[in-house]
């Protein structure tokens, strides 16, 4: 894995760089040409120009004087507003283009490095026939290089009003596509899922291929350090749950059906560039006049997450590791606030290890009786309390089960003797090495295998009185395993997360639990919010920064939640420490006080120690914190009802709870830079700080009136949109709600009544 990270590091020094390779989140792609594909129309038959009638959409291809290729332009656009387009090509230039690749991946962990070699390039491109097949429209020609000629097809589909499906597809061994198409320079392009670094992606590549998101992803130095320890820093694009979808300020939206690696090449101000590693790029173009319309339209393809059970709205999720004793001990501390707990999440219910990376999990689906003794009396005292249990589970298991002293099952050799697990070319059970200890992955194309996990879930985890459970990973399948069905992992890669979401769901569905189990998944793909009840951030680092710190949380569910992801939150302070000689990145009381205060105000408020608990500022490290916690656990609990309202709006939308101003105003070209403030709904805004010793924060107000949620005073401009600066100190984040909201008053009682204010 080094060698990449090195030969990038000597292009870069050679000057070689944007002309050789392309950095796509996490892989490198070597490409023997610089640059997009570019190309042009060489030839328009005769008496193709015209308007086509495709279900509600107008496919047009008007040609240039005297029918030269040079002015020639296919465009789509609804029959009800033909003038405002949804798609169109660039005058005079391909469309169209395919090429013969071979990619080149390496693996380590759960992150991927991809080389692509481009063998032939057919970028020139011929119109030679517009026809009408029943409801569809096929745009058929060539593609065209050194004399050579490759038979394409562009057909166009209706699937509702509002959607259009595209195909674009040439014959194999041709085995990448590009669709290329226009931009304006003002045009903004938001949402591909889960993406940390940047809300507005113009001016760069998105690679669509999930994988580990990094540890630093770019802050410096911890990045590199990763790099040099186990090739896991990651980059600004590597994403858990990136999905081929955008929406942009002019309100045009697209993505994609194929599950095989794309990517949207938005680096030219004047183009996008699709491309897909497959002979057939299928698509959807969407049709709507606001950005929710648009959502609305997606979210009818890629499924709307179903409302969450009210018990996890109406308090705080706590994590805690370590043991009965210290689950009482911090229950008891709660308790005396009379703090609203709805559940304790144990995600250590099966064991710990100590690893180089921190305290890991013994992956060995079972409760470890000896770590958490008299279990069923721990439950009892809860349940008195009205608390819940929360635990665990991955797709993967550990190997090396039979060193763990006081184990009674072995899933991975249980596994391994029906043959459940992803084999490699050998037929040997694929190992993916994680840190001190290497795992396997349940194949999930093998029907046995899925009903094995399944019971495995409804007997170890059901079956010992969880309401709930992190159902980690699932974005690590390799690009050359070997799968029972005989499916091809490069598509299954990114098709392996929805899978494991929906085996959750299935799971929860026979034990009859499908309306009161929470899940919630980091991993994800186009249509795992139909399966999953729940979404996370991932693994951010305890930090700062914009890359992989607080500020990267907050990118992160502004994003997702444009891609279908409605019900998103993140962990409480962060997730990853490091504590080496050289390099030490340790949760600050100050950081997690002011994670506490933006969780708040997401769908689920919950805590986790980290993976390395003993280095991390806990909510329960001292008095002050602990108050804190409670007092925020008190303001989450008070929006129950306006958070439950929009839970059911999700439901029905696809609408997330926490969304871009970008949502409600989108003809104020002012919110499109707002990177680290968002909206709870249509009526609240909140503006977290994010910056250590920081006690004041400049907030966008859109046009109107806008209410301090804790001085009552009112900012803003009922004539145009301003900034402001507030007072935030710490247990007083910016937070406003719209002048007149019945849901803002509602929160403010409550808020007095649990004496909050």
């Amino acid at each position: 894995m080094r060698r990449v990270l090195t030969r990038r590091e000597l292009l870069k020094i050679a000057g070689v760089g944007l002309a050789g390779t392309v950095l796509l989140g996490g892989a490198y792609v070597v490409w023997g040409r610089p640059g997009q594909v570019s190309g042009s129309l060489t030839g328009v038959a005769r008496y193709t120009s015209g308007a086509y009638r495709v279900g509600e959409f107008t496919v047009t291809l008007e040609t240039g004087r005297a029918g030269y290729p040079s002015g020639t332009m296919l465009s789509v656009a609804p029959r009800s507003d033909p003038d405002r387009l949804l798609w169109s090509s660039i005058p005079g230039e391909s469309f169209v283009s395919a090429a013969r690749g071979e990619e080149t991946v390496s693996q380590s962990s759960g992150y991927f490095f991809v080389e692509d070699e481009i063998q032939k390039l057919r970028a020139d491109q011929t119109i030679d026939r517009v026809e009408k097949q029943g409801a569809s429209l096929v745009v058929a020609g060539r593609l065209i290089s050194d004399g050579e000629d490759l038979d394409y097809t562009l057909a166009f589909s209706p699937v509702t009003e509002g959607r259009l499906r595209f195909v674009a597809e040439v014959e194999e061994p041709y085995d990448r596509v590009y669709l290329t198409y226009a931009s304006s320079p003002e045009e903004r392009f938001f949402g591909f899922g889960v993406q940390y670094t940047y809300f507005d992606l113009k001016g760069r590549k998105v690679p669509i291929f999930i994988q580990e998101q990094g540890i630093g992803r770019g802050e410096q130095p911890i990045t590199w350090a990763a790099d040099w320890q186990a090739d896991a820093g990651g980059n600004p694009y590597t994403s858990y749950a990136s999905v081929p979808h955008y929406v942009t300020t002019e309100m045009r939206s697209l993505f994609l059906e194929n599950y095989e690696y794309s990517s949207f090449d938005l680096q030219k101000e004047d183009r996008v560039q699709v491309e897909v590693f497959s002979s057939r790029m299928s698509g959807q173009i969407l049709s709507g006049e606001t950005p929710a319309e648009l959502i609305g339209q997606y979210t009818e393809y890629s499924g709307r997450m179903r409302p969450l059970p009210d018990w996890i709205l109406g308090g705080a999720v706590v994590g805690v590791q370590g043991g009965t004793d210290k689950v009482l001990e911090i229950s008891d501390k709660l308790e005396v606030f009379d703090a609203p707990v709805a559940a304790f999440w144990l995600q250590d219910w099966m064991g710990q290890r100590e690893t180089t990376f921190g305290t890991q999990l013994w992956w060995n689906w079972e409760l470890d009786e000896d770590h958490y003794p008299e279990w069923n009396l721990l439950r009892e005292k809860l349940e008195q309390r009205d608390i819940r249990l929360m635990t665990y589970v991955s797709p993967f298991l550990a190997d090396d089960v039979t060193d763990k002293e006081n184990h009674r099952r072995d899933l991975f050799a249980e596994a391994e003797r029906n043959g459940y697990l992803v084999q490699d070319e050998s037929g040997e059970p694929y190992l993916i090495r994680i840190t001190d200890f290497s795992a396997g992955l349940v194949d999930l194309t093998d029907p046995e295998a899925r009903a094995w996990m399944k019971d495995v879930i409804k007997d170890e985890l059901l079956g010992n009185g969880a309401s709930g459970w992190m159902a980690d990973f699932a974005e690590g399948l390799p690009y050359d395993a070997m799968l029972s069905s005989g499916a091809d992992p490069k598509s299954y890669h990114n098709r392996y997360a929805e899978e494991w979401a929906e085996l959750n769901r299935e799971a929860t569905r026979e034990a009859g639990r499908e309306a009161d189990v929470v899940f919630f998944n980091r991993s994800g793909y186009t249509k795992s919010p139909e399966y999953s009840t729940l979404f996370w951030l991932g693994d951010q680092l305890v930090s700062w920064d914009e890359h992989d710190g607080i500020k990267s949380a907050v990118t992160g569910l502004l994003s997702s939640g444009l891609s279908g992801y409605a019900f998103e939150h993140t962990d409480i302070g962060g997730y990853t420490a490091i504590d080496s000689p050289l390099l030490k990145y340790h949760r600050s009381k100050e950081l997690l006080m002011r994670w506490t205060e933006l969780a708040a105000f997401t769908v689920v408020f919950r805590t986790h120690e980290g993976n390395r608990s003993g280095v991390n500022h806990q909510i329960y490290s001292d008095g002050e914190t602990l108050r804190h916690f409670v007092r925020f656990a008190e303001v989450y609990a008070a929006w129950e009802p306006y958070r439950m309202k929009l839970v059911e709006e999700a439901a029905e939308t696809g609408l997330p709870v926490v969304r871009h101003s970008f949502v409600h105003y989108p003809d104020d070209q002012e919110v499109y830079g707002l990177d680290y403030q968002f909206m709870v709904g249509p009526e609240f805004m909140v503006a977290p700080v994010l910056d250590p010793g920081e006690d004041a924060v400049e907030v966008y107000l859109p046009a109107g009136r806008w209410v301090h949620l804790w001085s009552v005073k009112e900012y803003g401009s009922a004539q145009e949109g301003v900034y402001e600066t507030v007072p935030a100190p710490i247990g007083e984040p910016a937070v406003f709600y719209k002048e007149g909201s019945k849901a803002g008053w509602s929160f403010r009682e409550e808020l007095e009544r649990r004496g909050v204010l």
